[in-house]
């Protein structure tokens, strides 16, 4: 797990900001769209969105395409199941450590 954590670190570093996951979530909801249109929905300067978008598709959540003088960018989805995955792994392994504990503390001391 100690290697997932180093491959969904930029990831879950990239939704970290609430304008990019902004971006992620209008994606998810409108499907493509251009920067200016994504500018419009977040309240940044178009080149402040760029580098949010940027940062995004280093980490893998979208992809982008030229179109005319326009940008259009796209959610990719299989990241955001990786990462699903990924607190899936995370929360069951919470959940046999709770009842654990649980188990513990539950026992007879006496033996």
């Amino acid at each position: 797990m100690s290697r997932s954590v180093a491959v969904q670190a930029p990831l879950f570093d990239a939704l970290g900001d609430p304008n990019r996951l902004r971006i992620v979530v209008g994606l998810s909801e409108g499907g493509p769209s251009s920067t200016s249109r994504i500018t419009q929905a977040i309240p940044v300067t178009r080149q402040a969105a760029s580098k949010h978008l940027q940062l995004l598709e280093s980490a893998g959540l979208v992809t982008s395409v030229r179109r005319g003088r326009e940008r259009v960018w796209t959610l990719q989805t299989e990241q955001l199941a990786q990462a699903s995955d990924y607190l899936t792994q995370l929360s069951r392994r919470w959940d046999a450590a709770v009842d654990r504990l649980r188990a513990f503390v539950e026992s007879d001391p006496a033996g």
